[in-house]
């Protein structure tokens, strides 16, 4: 089954799923990992299995835990056969263990953003791609749109407040 052609109903069993199992499973990859980053991959492994096999654990007999424990284990126990496959020299995966940043937040923001920004006036959007897109001052912006200053302000004052409006009410 997709990911597009779940339910509510499947989509809040497996938040349940998460919720109720997460933090054990994490636990777990812990021990066996000895590593912070390496046990946040085996989980997000694990939770990704559960979600394309969810249907299955739903009508399960058995318990949800133990299934979600034993791949966990098994995903650690083929994480560290690959490393010893593919040794890799301290210094590199050192460097490799370093954070990455995550852009899940930002990807989440722009699915709301740009929604929000077409319901806003072709006035206040012109302002705001100089102000915030370009990253003109409020001078140059005017001088490009053909407006006083003043203006540029107000409609990017009214703009940013529309917009924190809409991300208030959808929070």
């Amino acid at each position: 089954m997709q990911a597009g052609a779940r339910t509510k109903r499947e989509h809040h069993a497996y938040s349940e799923l998460v919720a109720r199992h997460g933090e054990p499973v994490r636990a777990y990859a812990r021990r066996l990992t000895g590593n912070r980053s390496t046990a946040d991959d085996v989980v997000q492994e694990t939770l990704l299995r559960a979600w394309r096999h969810l249907h299955s654990l739903t009508d399960r007999d058995g318990s949800v835990r133990s299934w979600l424990l034993t791949v966990a284990h098994n995903v650690a126990v083929d994480q560290m056969r690959a490393r010893r496959a593919h040794p890799v020299a301290d210094e590199m995966w050192d460097s490799l263990q370093r954070p990455v940043p995550d852009h899940a937040e930002t990807l989440a923001t722009s699915a709301m953003l740009l929604p929000a920004l077409r319901r806003l006036t072709a006035e206040h959007r012109h302002v705001l791609f100089e102000l915030y897109y370009r990253g003109s001052t409020v001078t140059e912006a005017a001088k490009s749109i053909g407006i006083p200053p003043g203006t540029v302000k107000s409609r990017a004052h009214y703009a940013v407040r529309k917009l924190r409006a809409e991300f208030a009410a959808a929070a």
